[in-house]
């Protein structure tokens, strides 16, 4: 019997108000598939793959959701994290996450990726990795 423990990364989870929403948002912007687990959970995952061959994005209904404000601003919500998505055209990814419901944060500070917020308020970040994301190393989809 092995008991090595053993650590793996599940999901990366989000809080928010509509966990159905936000996941329709994200299973759109990524092109992944979607399960509503029940009227709290929901979650996007790669395609073709089964739940939990890789991580997943998991949305948790949290009613006391306050949007986080950025860039920072003292004595307002700030974010507790974000996420990094590696594209290979950047316009063409910003303009995407716009038509998926996205919207772009006022402030930027940089050429090299674009801030964006999901409908729910939480940034992430289009960022241009042409080469990172058409390795054959760069095994998520």
């Amino acid at each position: 019997m092995d008991n090595e423990l053993k650590i793996k990364m599940y999901s990366f989870t989000l809080d928010c108000i509509n966990p159905h929403d936000l996941a329709r948002f994200y299973a759109m912007l990524l092109k992944w598939e979607v399960i509503f687990v029940d009227e709290d959970w929901s979650c996007v995952y790669a395609p073709g793959t089964s739940q939990g061959t890789y991580p997943c994005i998991l949305f948790q209904r949290n009613p006391e959701y306050k949007r986080p404000v950025w860039p920072e601003e003292p004595e307002a919500q700030q974010q507790m994290a974000h996420i990094d998505f590696a594209v290979n055209d950047l316009e063409q990814a910003v303009q995407y996450a716009i038509h998926c419901g996205a919207t772009m944060a006022d402030a930027q500070f940089s050429d090299k990726w674009k801030v964006m917020l999901d409908p729910a308020g939480h940034p992430f970040c289009l960022c241009q990795m042409k080469s990172t994301i058409e390795s054959a190393h760069f095994a998520l989809l």
